[in-house]
């Protein structure tokens, strides 16, 4: 077993296309080997802002023989099929087999092949898989055809110790390579990976992304420590900054006092997007006049001169941020809502101001039910929007919303307004915080559902991966909005109004149904986390345009914990089979059997105490159901166990008496449209036996 090591050398690669790059190169190879019929141990990828490195362990020599004995045509089969049979695996028909078999005389072929060399093998390999790479971006350089990520400067190629001679362009593989690209210049010759990881670490390059994040990490957290600071958490950007060394060496700077009284988030934004430093807080909690920032080389003055050179960077950045919000308090939030005119929202879907107006036609709807202020939702539904006509959001467009908050608060809104239009853009995502403020929910709720309202009016709809609107977010945001604040939020018709506020055109009805669907499928995403099955939410939907979650949450978690009793299992077994033989008897007899049954054709005991069972539940169910107490009606249910049971056991319902056949037929359809009130039991999976 050998060793195969192969490592692409170039310009740097974009951080945020390594990891994927690595990945795939990966799988390509691994895919072509064991293609071409080489099994191996194990394969291990590596990626920094240079290389690429891919080392595959435990493969054979040589690829194994094989003994094939394959079956052709009959030999008295016509001569082209027997010809296009030898053709087929490269015979001649002397070479050929007769053998006799129970299904008569056929051709047979025996096939060996044998082991072809690794090394010979690995050259095309590996050249494909190159090719065969794909970049969100590449190019050509130079006069070469070809075409990679940025230009490539060198290939290192082994297998078993010895260069695999690929070319890609005008490259060809050694085995040498380059350490740090400031750091030092000494051509590094490689025999296998330990050898390389080594080499390249003595020449300045950690080529473990996740060994480079950890050093990152430590190495921040000491200083940090030693400075009586935090470090604030921030996976991606530790994810991106990683990607942009192969060297690691992290320093501590200074922010100037005078931009403190700049917003945290300010600060912390324009570092974070235009710098890639890393913020810090004090042990209280607050923005600390410090940050890290990720040096790629070690320097004799011990990184003072990096430091100072990114203050000064740092600098101009918080200058031009200082002067947005110096500049942006100059005018009210209100001063600002005309200019929201000449911002377009959507093409078809008007300006900001008119969403702004369907906003507050929503919200004021919507401030009944979550008992939020109605002058506030007002005031809040107008400003809402207005930040993003600062020079400060159009810089920034990740502070919009918040940067509403700051301006509010400085133009003397109420703080109940001023957080609605910081939060009426959360939840973001199923992390993100959900409001809880009754303004706050009002206005999120209501730009949610303007937004969904309208792409759906317009047909513009997720398909498939594809979501440029971010509409399935939006659903989640609504759907987390009411359940985690318990609210009877009737949404059919907040869509119906949302429908009106737009003045939108076409067939209503059904594209306020589809966006119910939409949400249907959204919320069995949300409630996967809980261990909560798709199919019971569907049961429970199918009964009617049900648009209450928490009241069909109720539903759904009672009718679990009913599914999953023995009651619940066989009750469901029963329900299946009563409605089989409704659908079988129903299209033998091309009629629906829906009528109640006639309690004087009632022969037997057991079809009269299943028949009373019905009439129990049903007149104990309505009221049950409008007070919403589904674990009665749940109880209700399993009590038809017993006699539905004992109905399908003595009972034949397909008897030769018309009459009384029908009548049983209407007892099996009172059983399903029973059941059917709480759910629509036929769309629950299991209780086929």
């Amino acid at each position: 077993m050998a060793e195969l090591l192969l490592e692409i050398l170039s310009e740097e690669i974009p951080a945020r296309m390594q990891a994927r790059a690595a990945a795939d190169l990966e799988r390509i190879v691994s895919d072509e080997l064991r293609d071409a019929g080489l099994e191996f141990k194990r394969s291990s990828k590596f990626v920094t802002p240079r290389r690429l490195t891919l080392v595959i362990d435990g493969l054979p020599n040589k690829t194994p023989e094989i003994s094939e004995e394959r079956k052709g045509p009959r030999t008295n089969a016509p001569a082209k099929a027997v010809q296009g049979f030898l053709n087929s695996i490269g015979l001649s028909i002397e070479n050929a087999i007769k053998r006799k078999t129970e299904k008569g005389e056929f051709y047979f072929a025996l096939i060996e092949k044998k082991g072809e060399k690794t090394a010979e093998l690995l050259k095309p390999l590996i050249e494909s898989a190159l090719l065969s790479l794909s970049w969100p971006k590449s190019m050509r350089w130079a006069d070469h055809t070809v075409r990679w990520v940025r230009p490539m400067q060198g290939i290192l190629c082994l297998f078993d110790n010895k260069i695999v001679p690929v070319m890609f362009g005008p490259i060809k593989a050694d085995k040498y390579t380059l350490g740090h690209r400031f750091l030092t210049s000494a051509l590094i010759e490689v025999n296998n990976f330990t050898d390389y990881e080594k080499s390249l670490e003595m020449g300045h390059v950690i080529i473990d992304p996740e060994k480079r994040r950890t050093r990152i990490k430590v190495d921040a957290a000491t200083l940090s420590e030693e400075a009586g600071l935090i470090m604030i958490d921030d996976p991606s950007l530790l994810e991106e900054v990683a990607g942009l060394v192969e060297w690691p060496v992290v320093l501590m700077g200074s922010i100037d006092k005078e931009f403190m009284e700049v917003p945290p988030e300010v600060l912390k934004t324009t570092m974070r997007k235009n710098q890639k430093y890393f913020a810090l807080k004090t042990k209280n909690g607050e923005l600390a006049s410090k940050f890290i920032v990720v040096a790629n080389k070690q320097t004799p003055d011990g990184g003072a001169a990096i430091v100072r050179g990114n203050e000064r960077v740092l600098r101009a950045r918080l200058a031009d941020a200082k002067f947005f919000w110096e500049q942006d308090q100059r005018q009210t939030l209100a001063s600002r809502i005309p200019k929201l005119k000449q911002i377009t929202f959507h093409t078809k879907l008007g300006t900001l101001a008119e969403k702004a107006k369907r906003v507050e036609v929503l919200a004021l709807n919507l401030a009944v039910i979550v008992r939020a202020d109605s002058k506030m939702v007002r005031s809040a539904s107008r400003l809402a929007k207005a930040d993003l006509s600062t020079g400060m959001v159009n810089e920034f467009a990740d502070l919009q919303g918040l940067m509403g908050r700051y301006y509010a608060l400085n133009d003397g809104e109420p703080s109940e307004v001023a957080n609605a239009i910081a939060d009426h853009y959360a939840p973001q995502g199923p992390s993100d915080v959900c409001p809880t403020a009754p303004i706050s929910v009002t206005l999120a709720l209501a730009d949610k559902i303007d937004t969904l309202m309208g792409f759906w009016a317009i047909d513009e709809k997720p398909t498939g991966s594809k979501d440029p609107f971010a509409l399935r977010r939006a659903a989640l945001g609504v759907i987390r909005l009411v359940i985690e604040n318990k609210l009877k939020v009737p949404l059919l018709s907040m869509f119906r109004i949302a429908w009106k506020a737009g003045g939108y055109t076409g067939n209503k009805n059904q594209i306020i149904n589809d966006l119910l669907a939409f949400f249907a499928d959204r919320l069995k995403v949300y409630l996967k986390a809980d261990g909560i099955r798709h199919d019971l939410v569907s049961a429970v939907f199918a009964i009617g345009n049900e648009d209450d979650f928490n009241r069909l949450l109720a539903r759904v978690r009672a009718l679990t914990s009913f599914i999953d009793s023995d009651d619940g299992v066989n009750l469901l077994i029963a329900y299946k089979r009563a409605v089989n033989i409704l659908r079988i008897e129903e299209k033998k007899d091309n009629q629906s059997y829906q009528a109640l049954p006639n309690p004087d054709r009632l022969e037997q005991e057991e079809e009269k105490k299943l028949e009373a069972a019905l009439s129990f539940v049903v007149d104990g169910i309505s009221q049950n159901l409008a007070d919403e107490a589904y674990s009665k009606v749940i109880i209700q249910l399993a009590g038809l166990r017993a006699p539905i049971d004992i109905f399908f056991d003595k009972v034949t319902v397909n008897c030769e008496d018309r009459m009384l056949r029908v009548n049983r037929l209407g007892l099996l359809s009172q059983i399903r449209d029973t059941m059917n009130r709480i759910a629509d039991f036929s769309q629950i999976e299991g209780g086929e036996r």
